[in-house]
This record gives structure tokens, sequence and C-alpha cells, in this order.
């Protein structure tokens, strides 16, 4: 049994600041890195922010301290992974090895793999995730890289087109799905549909912003948030024509199972199964 938590977010989640004083939120306190904070351990959790896939590092990294200080959080640190050799250096491991709760920040996903994958962090974070009470989030970037078919790039504008998107071999640290996020915004529907589409044995979860999943065991799903995840059940497709049409060429699928979910309700990777909750409940409850 998994015994870490896994909590892939959607983009853009709620840091507490807006540079324009009317756009401010006064919900972080019960937001998506609120929840991180607690499945952690609370205000002393040991989080260790990795800024690999951003091209501003430290600027992302310091909006992350900055976010977590407002929650509570001083024993926060930040780390830029820019090559296979970090991954593997002593000091880096050790940062890991005192982690409660790593967080993996947006941006470019082929680089946290092009970086991490395969490397002593890799296998040491993957360890930890197995064996230990063990916080693992990302967002954006971060979210995609965990599943091991991982979106790497795709045009909302040719949706539902054979050949549209690219993947690569992600973290694979959770093999059942493969994750999209800025999925409402972004219109991603259509490489979505096409990623279950060409591989009908996995769930794929599109994320919106501001949105997350608490993943236990393996298995539960609960949904926080704002917005909603939307879930491509593949499992019963009784028509799809991917392997017989040439780049470029419209999809056909029959029977592709859809729920739209929001904050309080959950879904069983394991049983293909769906909890909607009456009413959400705080998760300090």
């Amino acid at each position: 049994m998994i015994k870490g938590t896994l909590i892939p977010i959607g983009g853009n989640e709620d840091k507490g600041f807006h540079r324009a004083d009317r756009f401010r939120l006064d919900y972080i306190s019960q937001g998506i890195l609120s929840r991180v904070v607690y499945e952690s351990g609370g205000n002393g959790a040991n989080i260790l922010v990795i800024t690999t896939a951003s091209g501003i590092p430290d600027e992302v990294g310091q909006s992350y301290m900055d976010a977590f200080e407002r929650l509570g959080c001083n024993n926060v640190s930040h780390l830029y992974i820019d090559s296979k050799e970090e991954a593997n250096s002593e000091e880096n491991l050790n940062l890991l090895k005192d982690a409660d709760c790593v967080m993996f920040s947006g941006g470019n996903q082929y680089k946290i793999t092009r970086n991490i994958k395969g490397t002593l962090f890799h296998d040491l974070l993957v360890k930890r995730y197995y064996e230990e009470d063990f916080v693992l989030a990302g967002t954006s970037a971060g979210a995609m890289c965990m599943s091991k078919e991982m979106i790497t790039g795709g045009s909302s504008k040719e949706s539902f087109i054979k050949g549209a998107i690219k993947l690569r071999e992600g973290l694979n640290l959770i093999p059942e799905l493969i994750i999209d996020t800025h999925f409402i915004q972004r219109g991603r529907f259509g490489r979505l549909s096409e990623a279950v589409a060409r591989f009908p044995q996995l769930i794929g979860f599109g994320l919106a912003e501001d949105t997350g999943i608490v993943i236990k065991n393996g298995n539960e799903c609960d949904i926080i948030g704002s917005g909603m995840v939307i879930i491509f059940d593949p499992g019963n497709l009784k028509h799809n024509n991917i392997a017989r049409l040439k780049d470029g060429t419209p999809l056909t699928m029959t029977n592709l199972i859809t729920h739209v979910l929001s904050d309080g309700d959950s879904y069983y990777l394991k049983e293909r199964k769906v909890k909607v909750m009456a009413s959400s409940k705080s998760f300090i409850e």
C-alpha cells in the first residue's frame, strides 16, 4: 500500500496576493496551499519548493515561500535542479530526506523529467512517497509530470485530431492517470480525449485552475479548490478508431464516461467509482 499523499493542482492556485488591491483574495487560509500544509503535518512542516520547471525559478520560489509564510509556515526552502548531476548531489538528496513535503512549481514539465527522471533524487522521491507519510504536491507542469504518460504539448485549436498532442514518459508516480492542467481555462478537452484514446487503459484527469486532488493510498481522490475536475474514463469504450487513423484526422470515440466533480467530491481509481458529497466538509473536521 502507498503510504504517501499526492496532490496534483491545476495551476494558478490562490497564494493570497494580487498586484491590484481590489483583486486580492482572502481565502488562502482555506485554500489548496493550506491543504498542502495540513497534509504535511501543519505549520511546522518542512516544505521543499522545487522550481525546476520554471523559467523564472527565483521569482516563483519566492512567491511560494511568501505564500507559505502567510499560512504560518517558516520552515520552507527553495531548490532549483538544473541537471541530473545536481539531482544526484548529496546536498540536494539531504534536502529531500529532511522534507515533509515537496512542492513542484509550474513551467515546462519536460524540464522536470529531463533533469530529475532516472536520478537518485527521483529514486528517493518515489521511495519516500511509497513508504512514508510524505506529501508530494505539484501545480501545472508539476502536476502533469506525476503520471507515466505525460502530456508535453498540443494545441487546443487542433482538438480531437489524431497527432495533436505530444507525450513523453513522466515520473510515474501515479501510472493509472493522465493529468492535464489549466483544463477549463485553456479548453484542453480535445487533447486529453486524444490521450485516453491512445491509452484507453488509463483515466484522464483534467484539472481546472485553483483546483486540486488529494490522492491517498494511490486510490482515493478527494477534490479540493474553487473549480472542477473533469474525468475521462475510457474503460467502456465501444468504438475507438485512433489506431487506424492517419495524423490530422478527426477521432471517433463512443461511450466515453465523463464526470464533472468539484470540492468535496471523491473518485476511487481502482473501482472507477464516484462519491459525490451533498455538502463540503472542512478538511480539518
